[in-house]
């Protein structure tokens, strides 16, 4: 693992660095915020995914979080959203490719090679977040935006017992169903519909749900609300009777001004959780 910088903030450090990912077979950059109550004891940890077009910089950078997490004592871990380089293939569409990993494992050609993106959340970096620093694994949630809050949704309910808690604004909410997934979903998975079930966060809540609390944030002008079909999984968790709340937000878009409005919200929510007794 590599430093790429290190800079005190809010009496933390944020930092961004670099390491080698067999799933993804290439180098990946990741940024963590790690509050200053880590030089004493080990924290827990919140992973922030981030959606369509995003580096691990966006929310770092955008989201405000790094105040919040030093208050209640959490680190936030960015991760990339996709494998990227020279050798690993895109395509000219921005949601499909590098940028897009969708945060799942890849079948088809020519993504199958490099596309690991729920093995490198699940295992490559978690295994580098362990080794390298002061985190206490044993308590874990995950959030994320727009196609990362489809990824925290479905890594969150599709590794139980891992996390105590998830959370996302504007997610992605039925991708089975509608042009923001079919695409990816087919491109990375093949035409076997039964294989991107996992992957359908309206469809996993439904069916198995999630062992904790959720929460969803969704601004009713979001312009892109077509695509997130949110109505789904909040039918989805009204059924399921899922321990949670969804909240429609009067007038915010999909923007990061959005998230940036409500991170506090969301890392309270996980802190309250993660801090249990």
């Amino acid at each position: 693992m590599k430093i790429q910088s290190e800079n005190k903030c809010f009496e933390g450090m944020q930092g961004v660095y670099q390491h080698w990912s067999d799933s993804c077979k290439c180098d990946m950059v990741f940024g963590l915020f790690l509050p200053s109550l880590a030089t004493s004891e080990p924290v827990p940890l919140v992973w922030y995914l981030s959606g369509l077009t995003c580096t691990h910089e966006n929310a770092m950078t955008k989201a405000g979080a790094q105040s919040a997490a030093e208050e209640f004592g959490v680190g936030i871990v960015f991760p990339d959203t996709s494998p990227r380089g020279n050798n690993v293939p895109d395509d000219e569409d921005y949601d499909l490719g590098q940028g897009a990993g969708f945060y799942l494992n890849a079948t088809e050609k020519p993504w199958n090679d490099n596309f690991k993106m729920w093995d490198y959340i699940t295992i490559d970096l978690t295994e580098v977040l362990l080794n390298n620093f002061n985190v206490d694994m044993a308590r874990q949630s995950i959030m994320g935006h727009s196609m990362g809050g489809h990824g925290a949704l479905t890594i969150g309910m599709g590794t139980p017992d891992r996390f105590k808690s998830i959370s996302a604004l504007a997610p992605i909410c039925n991708p089975t169903g509608a042009d923001w997934g079919r695409k990816q979903l087919s491109a990375y998975l093949g035409n076997n519909e039964r294989a991107w079930l996992k992957h359908d966060s309206s469809i996993v809540m439904l069916n198995q749900g999630f062992n904790g609390n959720v929460l969803i944030d969704v601004g009713n002008k979001d312009q892109f609300i077509d695509l997130l079909r949110p109505e789904k999984l909040a039918n989805a968790m009204m059924e399921r009777r899922q321990p949670g709340e969804f909240r429609m937000q009067s007038g915010y878009d999909h923007s990061y001004f959005f998230v940036s409005t409500f991170i506090d919200d969301h890392i309270a929510f996980h802190s309250n959780l993660l801090n249990e007794g």
